[in-house]
C-alpha cells in the first residue's frame, strides 16, 4: 500500500480488551512519552481495577468497562482510533481500518481476543454471550423467557446457570461433571448443591483423603424445594467480559420460581429446530400439543428434545484472527491462534500478539499451561508491552515470572476458587496421587502430588492456603514424610511450612 501522507505510530495496539489495554499501559509505564495508537471497534475499553497481588503468581482484580477517553486523559500521547480493522499489511507495516483510513506502525501488538463458537450462526434464538452488548441482549430477552437451554461447561456457563432466576434452565454439558474446564468430578459434586435455593447448608466436615475414580455422570435436577438425583446416561464483537461480568445485572426470567436447573450430562446439541420442522421430522418424540408451544426446540445427543425461548451458546471461543490473515504469512497453531514465541512475537516481523487471539508456542515451564482466561490476557498484555520496549531499546528481557506457574483466582457459585499448577492433573502420568479435604458447603481442598511433590491444587472457599501451596509447588519440596497429614484440618499447615 502506498504510504503517502499516512500517520505512522511508534507502537500500535489492536483491541480494547484486557490484553490490549494492559499492553498500552505497560508501554507508557516504561516510555511515558511513547507514540502509541490503540485501535478499537467500540467506544469503551476494559480496564483492570482494584488489582491485588495475593501471592507471587496469584492475583485478584476487577474489570470495569470505561470510555476510552479515560485512557487518553491518563496518557496524553495516546491516540485512540475508533474503528474495526479491515486488513493488515505486514510487509508494508500498515493497518487499514473499516472506515478506509490507513495507519503505519513501527511495532504492532494484536490483542483482538476471541469470538464465540456459536452453535448455529444466524439463528435468532441462539445467543452467544461474549461481550457486554451480548450480555445486555441476553438480559433483555431473558425477562420474557420461561425456559432457556444453556449449552457449554466453561466459566460463563457456570456463572449463568447460578445467576438466572425466574426461569427454568436446562443445562447441557458434554462432560460427566459440571465445570470440567476448571474442576474434577469431586469439586463438581461439592458445588452442585449450590444450584438449589440459596439456603445456607450446615457445615459438616467430611474427609475422604484419597481417590482416583470419577463420580458417575447422570442427570441432576435442582429446584428451590427439592433435590432429585436420577442416573442416566455480532460482526465486530466487543472485548470479552471480565470476571463477575454479571455483577449489577438482574438475570430474571418471566416465571415466579426462584431457581430451577436441570443438568443433562454427557450430551451435545444434535439439531435445533423450529416447531414446524419438528412436527415434520420423523424422529419427533414430543406430544403434538407440546411440539408447537415453544419458539425453538433443541434435540440433544442423549435422545431428549427440549422446547425453549432462548438457546445460550457458551461453548468457548475461537481466536479472532480473520482480519489479519489475508495477504500475510502468520504461523497458526492447531487451535487457530497466532503462534507466539517466548517474547510474544508472531512469525511476522515486529508483530506481537497477546491474549485470546494468540497461542503460546514456546516450551512451557512444567507447571504452566495456557488457558484463555482474563488473568492470562492481563499477564500476556503486560509482558508483550515489556518485550516491545526491550526490542526498541535493544535490551535483553527475561521471561515473566507469571509463566512459571499456572494460577487463577475467580468466583463460582459465590465461592472463592483458586487453581494452581496442574490442578486437574493435566498431562500427568497415572502414578500421581490426589489428596482431598472437603467440608460440605464450606471448603473443598484438593492437592495433586507427583513423585511426592505438589504439582497442583484446587482451593474452593476461604481456605487461606494459596500462598503456602504456591510455595510448596514452586520449591518442589518432597512431601512424602507428611502423607495424608498434609491436609489434616487440625494442623495449621501455614505455620508448618513458613
Amino acid at each position: 500500500m502506498a504510504g503517502e501522507g499516512r500517520k505512522t505510530f511508534q507502537f500500535m495496539v489492536i483491541g480494547g480488551g484486557i490484553a490490549g489495554v494492559t499492553c498500552v499501559e505497560q508501554l507508557f509505564t516504561q516510555i511515558p512519552s511513547a507514540d502509541v495508537a490503540l485501535v478499537t471497534a467500540g467506544p469503551h475499553i476494559k480496564a483492570v481495577t482494584n488489582h491485588k497481588q495475593v501471592s507471587r503468581t496469584v492475583e485478584e482484580f476487577d474489570v470495569e468497562e470505561k470510555p476510552s477517553s479515560v485512557l487518553e486523559e491518563k496518557f496524553p500521547t495516546l491516540s485512540v482510533i475508533h474503528s474495526a480493522v479491515k486488513s493488515l499489511h505486514a510487509q508494508s507495516r500498515c493497518v487499514e481500518t473499516e472506515d478506509g483510513r490507513v495507519f503505519g506502525y513501527g511495532m504492532l501488538c494484536i490483542c483482538s481476543g476471541g469470538r464465540p463458537k456459536l452453535l448455529a450462526e444466524g439463528n435468532p434464538y441462539v445467543l452467544g454471550i461474549r461481550d457486554t452488548d451480548s450480555a445486555q441482549e441476553f438480559q433483555k430477552r431473558l425477562s420474557k423467557a420461561k425456559r432457556i437451554v444453556v449449552v457449554g461447561n466453561g466459566g460463563i456457563a457456570l456463572e449463568l446457570v447460578y445467576k438466572v432466576v425466574g426461569c427454568e434452565v436446562i443445562w447441557a454439558v458434554k462432560d460427566k461433571a459440571i465445570g470440567n474446564t476448571f474442576f474434577d468430578a469431586g469439586a463438581a459434586q461439592f458445588l452442585v448443591p449450590s444450584l438449589e435455593a440459596d439456603k445456607q447448608q450446615e457445615a459438616a466436615p467430611c474427609k475422604r483423603t484419597r481417590y482416583t475414580t470419577e463420580e458417575p455422570g447422570g442427570v441432576h435436577t435442582f429446584t428451590a424445594d427439592r433435590n432429585v438425583q436420577k442416573h442416566g446416561g455480532p460482526a465486530n464483537p466487543g472485548s470479552a467480559l471480565g470476571p463477575d461480568w454479571h455483577r449489577g445485572m438482574v438475570l430474571r426470567g418471566a416465571e415466579q420460581v426462584s431457581r430451577r436447573v436441570s443438568v443433562e450430562y454427557q450430551c451435545e446439541v444434535e439439531k435445533i429446530s423450529t416447531p414446524e420442522e419438528l412436527l415434520r421430522s420423523e424422529e419427533q418424540t414430543l406430544k403434538p400439543e407440546s411440539a408447537g408451544s415453544w419458539p425453538v426446540y433443541v434435540q440433544l445427543t442423549n435422545g431428549k428434545t427440549f422446547g425453549c425461548d432462548i438457546i445460550v451458546s457458551a461453548t468457548g471461543v475461537v481466536p479472532n484472527t480473520d482480519p489479519f490473515l489475508p495477504g500475510n504469512s502468520f504461523a497458526l497453531a492447531e487451535d487457530g491462534g497466532l503462534q507466539v514465541d517466548d517474547h510474544m512475537r508472531t512469525s511476522e516481523p515486529d508483530v506481537y500478539a497477546a491474549g485470546d487471539v494468540c497461542t503460546a508456542c514456546w516450551e512451557p515451564r512444567p507447571l504452566w499451561h495456557q488457558m484463555r482466561l482474563w488473568t492470562q490476557a492481563r499477564q500476556m498484555g503486560c509482558y508483550a508491552g515489556r518485550c516491545m520496549v526491550a526490542r526498541l531499546l535493544s535490551e535483553p528481557i527475561d521471561m515473566d515470572f507469571c509463566f512459571e506457574l499456572f494460577s487463577h483466582l475467580t468466583t463460582f457459585f459465590n465461592y472463592k476458587v483458586v487453581l494452581l499448577g496442574k490442578f486437574n492433573a493435566q498431562g500427568l502420568s497415572f502414578d500421581h496421587q490426589l489428596l482431598l479435604r472437603c467440608t460440605k458447603a464450606q471448603e473443598y481442598v484438593k492437592v495433586v502430588l507427583s513423585g511426592g511433590r505438589m504439582v497442583g491444587a484446587v482451593l474452593i472457599g476461604e481456605t487461606d492456603l494459596e500462598e503456602t501451596f504456591e510455595n510448596l509447588i514452586l520449591n518442589q519440596m518432597d512431601l512424602t514424610p507428611y502423607g495424608e497429614e498434609l491436609l489434616n484440618p487440625n494442623i495449621d499447615i501455614e505455620d508448618y511450612f513458613d
